[in-house]
């Protein structure tokens, strides 16, 4: 669990708290089942109000996740497959759901820093997120990478949105304590040319919610995520890249979010 070193601190005020054990399935009722490249987590609830989160991958459960409904404490029933896969999944789910009503967001993206802001990619997976930064690696001089996978954006008390690393990472294991301000959030899209055009209003709330991380179904959650959003969209300058995987596409991008 090396990844979580580097964020470990002394004490302060516990957001959450998980309990790792072993023991039975809990009985659940299924609300919700979201599959991504063999994985699959099902969202449900016990008849007692709890919350739980099955996790499985390549067709193997690898466990449970049973929360109180405020997702302050939860419980991680463990089998014995992919034990570390089912640990990070854990936490970061707490994570998103706990922070969603505090300005916080949990990003599916990949981003980078240039001259000390942080600049963020957003897509579906596959569209080349961690291709793009690593083509601005390559080419931007000056560029280091903060997060490959799971990024978190919290908007402070004057509104300034600030990005963070975090100790989820995708293929590239990155895992940075660091935080930047964010000069720049870039959807991508393939395409068999480059183009950048800038977003505003309705089209930048739209390209936001597919990359945040929460339960959208629970009141509180969708709520706090809408605010979050609702001030990205806002304030943080966007624009939608569509483009090849190459050296043009980097130069594309950063001649324009940089300035």
């Amino acid at each position: 669990m090396t990844n979580y070193e580097p964020f470990a601190c002394a004490e302060g005020d516990v957001l959450f708290t998980l309990d790792i054990t072993s023991g039975d399935a809990p009985a659940y009722t299924e609300e919700l089942r979201q599959e991504d490249n063999e994985q699959i987590i099902i969202c449900g609830h016990t008849a007692t109000g709890q919350m739980v989160f099955q996790f499985g991958w390549f067709g193997v459960n690898a466990g449970w996740l049973v929360c109180k409904a405020d997702y302050s404490e939860g419980r991680l029933i463990m089998t014995a497959h992919h034990v570390k896969m089912a640990i990070d999944n854990a936490l970061m789910i707490m994570f998103a759901l706990v922070t969603a009503d505090k300005c916080t967001a949990l990003f599916h993206a990949a981003i980078v820093s240039y001259q000390d802001k942080g600049y963020m990619f957003l897509g579906p997976s596959g569209t080349g997120k961690s291709t793009h930064a690593r083509l601005w690696l390559q080419y931007i001089d000056g560029t280091e990478l903060v997060n490959d996978d799971n990024p978190v954006v919290r908007i402070g008390a004057d509104g300034a949105a600030t990005v963070f690393g975090s100790p989820w990472s995708g293929k590239t294991p990155c895992y940075r304590n660091v935080r930047y301000p964010l000069g720049g959030i870039v959807m991508l899209s393939q395409a068999p040319y480059n183009k950048i055009q800038p977003l505003g209003g309705l089209q930048a709330y739209a390209a936001l919610v597919p990359s945040i991380s929460g339960k959208r179904w629970d009141a509180r959650i969708a709520d706090g995520l809408h605010a979050t959003e609702n001030n990205l969209a806002m304030q943080v300058p966007m624009w939608h890249l569509e483009c090849l995987p190459d050296e043009a596409a980097a130069r594309l991008c950063w001649s324009n979010v940089k300035m």
